[in-house]
């Protein structure tokens, strides 16, 4: 069996850890911005400021996609660049650059996808309590009409939130990432806002002509360490609920896991499940890594504590195991959990990063990030054949780029920056994926 007809190959970006100029044309601050400013926050205080640079330089960057011959471009919308302080009109020197954007993707025949949050919130938000206080899902769903006024014409694809569950358990729940606040499980609120959010969005979006519309999730195959330690197991099934159920669940079954119920019941009101079930067109999938977890220690603050992979588990230049196994498991998961209420599928996200650098040849030979795709684009193929409805997959990242606190050290990109020249080189995947599209073409 095939790929199904119109399937679309593509790649992904955000805007924070590619456009820079933080401070031109009316952008307002992002938590990113504060953050990367706090000391000890990003390795080697690296910043966003400047990144890719790609807010000046995306016309060499859409000649990059049409040399791939990608068929869509998942990049993300800056709030701070559309609303400088979360609230209020638009910002129409910022929505000005996008407009160019989708325009110059629609002339070479690329499809936009526009995801409206990858985790840049507006710092003025924050300064009122960010997404642990409720009025944020409506200052976001103002945001997502704005938004749409402009661009719902062109784009084919609208993202509501880019992997919620990083932003409750990295964000706020550990402090790992902006806004760094380390409130342990005390954090839950902030997966009911989201959502709430990614509801409300949902009705601006359709109310200003989106066509299709979704949320893109994190998701991580859960494996006991032990797989006969009941507490492992235990362990594994809570870590399943809260990063893989928590931000599914309500969306596609209007209900939350057993293990976030009790402690959403306080700050969901009358109506917020309807709202956060409204109909989606497709779901969005990232897929890294499985996850290893052991039973907690008695004083964690998580009910889980997560292990390190097996002894000679292959590892990307992160540590993240090579798992292309538990993507297949993954989509398998998600055909049986949700059954009829799955929408279809698309793997917004899916990559590794190596220490990729040029030769004395000048040219980047990243073979090792050939066979992590090459494998996982295998089982992608095989969840097909077995009756999984997946309609595209999206290469991360199109560029290497800010990684967030790990500053510039990860290379996840297709094609090599140099930091210093923001020079672009085409890395030996970028040819191979570009020949794999078309060979896919014409089968």
């Amino acid at each position: 069996m095939g790929l199904p007809d119109g399937f679309q190959w593509g790649v992904a970006t955000s805007a924070y850890q590619i456009e820079g100029a933080v401070d031109e044309d009316g952008r307002g601050p992002s938590t990113w911005d504060a953050f990367c400013r706090e000391p000890g926050r990003v390795r080697d205080g690296h910043t966003g400021d400047v990144a890719c640079d790609h807010y000046h330089r995306w016309p060499e960057d859409v000649r990059l996609l049409a040399g791939l011959g990608v068929d869509a471009y998942r990049f993300s919308i800056a709030w701070p660049r559309v609303q400088p302080t979360g609230r209020g009109p638009a910002n129409p020197v910022g929505l000005d650059f996008y407009d160019r954007l989708v325009d110059a993707l629609l002339d070479r025949g690329i499809a936009p996808a526009a995801t409206l949050y990858h985790w840049d919130l507006p710092q003025p938000l924050e300064d009122d309590g960010g997404w642990m206080n409720r009025d944020t899902a409506y200052r976001f769903a103002e945001y997502a009409y704005l938004a749409a006024e402009r661009l719902a014409d062109r784009v084919s694809m609208w993202i509501t939130l880019n992997e919620p569950v990083v932003v409750t358990a990295y964000s706020y729940a550990r402090g790992l990432y902006a806004p760094g606040r380390a409130l342990g499980m005390a954090a839950l609120p902030t997966a009911h806002h989201q959502l709430l959010g990614h509801g409300l969005a949902v009705t601006a979006l359709r109310g200003r002509g989106a066509r299709a519309v979704g949320i893109t999730n994190h998701y991580s195959p859960a494996r006991p360490a032990d797989p006969s330690s009941p507490g492992d197991r235990a362990a594994a099934d809570t870590f399943d609920a809260l990063l893989n159920r928590l931000f599914t669940d309500p969306v596609l079954l209007g209900r939350l896991p057993d293990p976030a119920a009790d402690g959403l019941a306080a700050h969901i009101r009358d109506q917020d499940l309807p709202v956060i079930a409204a109909p989606i067109d497709f779901l969005g999938v990232n897929y890294y890594q499985p996850t290893w977890l052991h039973a907690p220690a008695p004083d964690a603050p998580l009910p889980f504590d997560e292990a390190p992979p097996p002894d000679g588990h292959p590892v990307t230049g992160m540590g993240w195991p090579i798992a292309p196994d538990g993507l297949l498991s993954l989509l398998r998961t998600l055909k049986e959990r949700y059954g009829p209420a799955l929408p279809p599928l698309y793997v917004t996200e899916n990559g590794c990063s190596f220490s990729d650098e040029p030769g004395p040849d000048g040219r980047v030979d990243d073979d090792a990030r050939i066979d992590y795709l090459d494998a996982h684009i295998a089982a992608v193929r095989t969840a097909i054949d077995e009756g999984v409805d997946v309609r595209g997959y999206f290469v991360w990242s199109l560029l290497d780029n800010f990684e967030w606190a790990e500053g510039y050290h990860p290379r996840f990109g297709l094609v090599h920056v140099d930091y210093a020249t923001q020079r672009r080189t085409p890395k030996k995947s970028y040819a191979w994926y570009r020949d794999l599209i078309a060979a896919a073409r014409r089968a």
